[in-house]
This record gives C-alpha cells, sequence and structure tokens, in this order.
C-alpha cells in the first residue's frame, strides 16, 4: 500500500503536466471546433474542412517524401556510425546533434541563403555560366528543409538499434555462407526495424504538422497544412476554423502513430506513445 501511494506521489507532477499542457489545451480546441463566434454549439468549421482536403493531402506527400529521403540517407550512415570506434561514434553523435542546438528558425533561414538566385548553389553554378536557378520557392526546397531539421530524428533511433547488434551473428550469417546483401536482408535489417519505426514515426509526426519551413522556403502554392493554422490563428486568436483544422492534423498524427507502433517493438524503444 505504501509502494502504491509513493508510486502515485512520483507520478502527480506527470499527471499534473499532462492534465494542464495536453487534456486542458485539446479540450479548448475542440471546444472551439464546435462552436461558433457567440460560443453556440455549431458544425460550420467542421464542413470547412474539405475545402482544405489538397493541403492535407501535400503535407502528407511532402512528410512522406521527406522521411523517404531521411531514411535513406540516415541507414547507411547509421550503420556506418555503429562500426567505427567508440570514440569516433561519440564524435560523430556530437556532429549530428550539433545543428540541434541552433533554433529551428535559424536552420530553416539560413537555407534561404543557401538558395535563392543569389545564394551559394546557384554562384558555384555562376562560375560555370550556369543559372541561376529558381530553387528557393519550390516543393523541392521545402522538402530540403525539413530533411535537414529532421535528420538526426531518424539517424538516432537507427544508430541506436544498430549499436545493440552483437557481431557474433553477423559473423555466423558469413560463415553460414550469406553474402553482405543477404546478412543486410536477414539479420541486419529485422534486428534494426524497431529502431527504423521509431525514426520513420518521429520524422514524419514533425513534418506532416511543420510551419514557417514552408512559409519560408516555399511559396503559396507550397504551403502546408500547419502555415495555414498558424496563419488562422495569427488572424484570429479563437480561431475556429484553424481550431477545427488543428483537431483534424491531430486525429490524423494518432493514426500514423497507432499504425506505426502496430509493427514495432516496445522492447527495443521501437514504440512512440
Amino acid at each position: 500500500m505504501k509502494k502504491s501511494f509513493l508510486s502515485k506521489l512520483i507520478n502527480a507532477p506527470y499527471i499534473l503536466w499532462s492534465a494542464i499542457f495536453i487534456v486542458v489545451p485539446l479540450i479548448i480546441v475542440a471546444y472551439f471546433t464546435f462552436t461558433n463566434k457567440n460560443g453556440s454549439f455549431s458544425l460550420e468549421n467542421i464542413y470547412e474542412i474539405p475545402d482544405y482536403t489538397g493541403i492535407f493531402l501535400r503535407s502528407i506527400i511532402y512528410a512522406l517524401v521527406a522521411t523517404a529521403i531521411t531514411l535513406v540517407v540516415s541507414y547507411p550512415f547509421a550503420y556506418f556510425m555503429s562500426r567505427t570506434k567508440v570514440r569516433t561514434q561519440s564524435m560523430m553523435i556530437m556532429l549530428v546533434m550539433l545543428p540541434m542546438w541552433m533554433n529551428l528558425l535559424i536552420r530553416t533561414y539560413s537555407w534561404t541563403t543557401i538558395l535563392e538566385k543569389t545564394g551559394l548553389i546557384n554562384s558555384f553554378f555562376g562560375l560555370f555560366g550556369l543559372g541561376p536557378y529558381n530553387l528557393i520557392g519550390t516543393s523541392g526546397a521545402v522538402i530540403v528543409g525539413m530533411v535537414y531539421n529532421y535528420l538526426p530524428y531518424m539517424i538516432l533511433p537507427i544508430y541506436t538499434s544498430m549499436s545493440k547488434i552483437d557481431k557474433s551473428y553477423i559473423e555466423a550469417a558469413k560463415d553460414l555462407g550469406s553474402s553482405s546483401f543477404d546478412s543486410l536482408k536477414r539479420v541486419i535489417l529485422p534486428l534494426t526495424l524497431p529502431g527504423i519505426i521509431s525514426g520513420i514515426t518521429m520524422v514524419f509526426v514533425p513534418s506532416v504538422s511543420t510551419f514557417y519551413i514552408a512559409d519560408k522556403l516555399g511559396s503559396t502554392k507550397t504551403l502546408m497544412i500547419g502555415d495555414v493554422i498558424q496563419k488562422k490563428f495569427d488572424i484570429d486568436v479563437y480561431s475556429g476554423i484553424g481550431a477545427s483544422l488543428s483537431l483534424v492534423l491531430m486525429v490524423i498524427i494518432l493514426i500514423c502513430i497507432v499504425f506505426m507502433n502496430r509493427f514495432s517493438d516496445s522492447e527495443d524503444g521501437g514504440i512512440i506513445v
């Protein structure tokens, strides 16, 4: 009984934090979703949601593409990092985390100086008489911004899973005649699946709900749902349509998390709650 009381006492700050900063805001969002400006129950905000279907689809597609690119880049990098010396691994982890020490707004804004017509890339092409190319304000620029900002969230979970693999498993596979590709397919990939699932979730969720990146690196044709929600609340802090879009976005994210958790192993840290 004392242990039960002690556990409740220890968990009390977390429960209070969750209630104040998670449950209460969700209730507020739901309230403004299903009420009009007079505070009366109304579904008019729900009826406007189909008008933003295209933006929702664009956000999901951009997030999927960015997630796929980060996975393709991160997997071989994490594998190489896990096979180096411990001191080298620590240095590489620090280099991966170094950009995260800066604010996301600063990291995103720095890409404007790289992609704009007088930026570093066009200046390089100019040396060969090429360009300038219109790089900024495109969907490619938005995806590049998301990949750059969320790449560490993919690398670290995969690296953690790979660092736990016993090297004797790979050696045993080779002794049994497996090629490097077979070892990757039948040994390394299954054992690192929890890290892959965790990384995909950690990249996709912030990507689909991101804002400022598309606003700064894209154009009106590449705006994502996070930017639309932000602009709605900039116009009116009590925006009902902004709240309804936020509620739909939250439902989409929850569905994605539940779906990804079905393929993860909670014992290896692959589950995201």
